[in-house]
């Protein structure tokens, strides 16, 4: 089994920073990528940040020169500060890891979700 849970969550005045983590555990062969999303209410969710083993990312445009995305492979671990936060940056925001299992393939196992508050 794999377990995926996220923490540092919270309510932030606008400008503010928060800085999430995420730590993957269990039966863990190759973790190929860890991404956080976010669910806003009446919402879809949407792809906030990814960051692969070799340490490339990718960002949603609404959050390029605000987020970083940073992982401690060692630690199987993905960490997402949030600078300079909005009203619209308010959310769920989920953990997922997409993990290689020999003779399985890809799964993409996600975690419970961390709520971001960020007040005007």
């Amino acid at each position: 089994q794999v377990q995926v849970v996220e923490s540092g969550g919270g309510l932030v005045q606008a400008g503010g920073s928060l800085r999430l983590s995420c730590a993957a555990s269990g039966s863990i062969f190759r973790i190929v990528t860890m991404d956080w999303y976010r669910q806003a209410p009446e919402k879809e969710r949407e792809l906030v940040a990814g960051i692969t083993s070799g340490g490339s990312t990718n960002y949603a445009n609404s959050v390029k020169g605000r987020f970083t995305i940073s992982r401690d492979n060692g630690k199987n671990t993905v960490y997402l500060q949030m600078n300079s936060l909005k009203p619209e940056d308010t959310a769920v925001y989920y953990c997922s890891a997409d993990l290689f299992r020999p003779g399985v393939g890809n799964l993409r196992y996600w975690g419970q979700g961390t709520q971001v508050t960020v007040s005007s």
